[in-house]
C-alpha cells in the first residue's frame, strides 16, 4: 500500500498509505481527472485508469470491493 509514495500530476501528496475510495476519487475528479476504464488486477484487486486533458494518465489500484484506494501512479 503505497498511495503516499507517488507524486501525481496536478494533485497534492497523499498523507497516508491508503485512502477511502470515495475521497480518493473526489480528489481526482476535482483536479479534472475522469475514469476511462477498469479491470480486475492481481490479488483480487481492481485497476482503474484515469485520464486528464493536460496531465499524464493515472493507474490506480483498489481493494477487491473498491472501497479503499491502495496506490496510484503514472505508468512510464
Amino acid at each position: 500500500m503505497t498511495l503516499n509514495k507517488h507524486r501525481l500530476d496536478g494533485l497534492p501528496s497523499f498523507p497516508s498509505r491508503i485512502l477511502d475510495a470515495i475521497k480518493f476519487e473526489q480528489i481526482l475528479m476535482d483536479a479534472g481527472y475522469s475514469i476511462t476504464a477498469s479491470a480486475p488486477a492481481n490479488g483480487d484487486r481492481i485497476k482503474v485508469w484515469w485520464s486528464h486533458p493536460t496531465y499524464r494518465r493515472i493507474e490506480s489500484i483498489y481493494n477487491q470491493d473498491k472501497t479503499i484506494a491502495i496506490t496510484a501512479y503514472h505508468p512510464n
